[in-house]
């Protein structure tokens, strides 16, 4: 079993930067893929971006392609969400995810958030 927990959210002006951090306690934190969710106020929750067990393959959503960067440290079972140029749509809460990817990501355990806010 896998427990997220989210940090590194707050208030950012557009075209900044943030790095968001997922550290996942349990000894089987390696066998997960590991992916960033976010949800907007109003809004379903989405999809923005997965990393899979070896960190060797990565998938975006389109929204953020290009300006987020997702990467792991298995040895420090933390995960990472790298966020570049900002735009105020980007605003939202942000969840940090473990499970497994076969199409689509599949969420086995969330963690429960933290807050990204954009001000343009």
């Amino acid at each position: 079993q896998v427990q997220p927990v989210e940090s590194g959210g707050g208030l950012v002006q557009a075209g900044g930067s943030l790095r968001l951090s997922c550290a996942a306690s349990g000894r089987t934190f390696s066998s997960y893929a590991m992916g960033w969710f976010r949800q907007a106020p109003g809004k379903e929750r989405e999809f923005v971006a997965a990393i899979m067990w070896s960190g060797g393959s990565t998938y975006y959503a389109d929204s953020v392609k290009g300006r987020f960067t997702i990467s792991r440290d298995n040895t420090k079972n933390t995960v990472y969400l790298q966020m570049n140029s900002l735009k105020p749509e980007d605003t939202a809460v942000y969840y940090c995810a473990a499970g497994y990817y076969s199409g689509s990501f599949h969420v086995l355990y969330w963690g429960k958030g933290t807050l990204v806010t954009v001000s343009s």
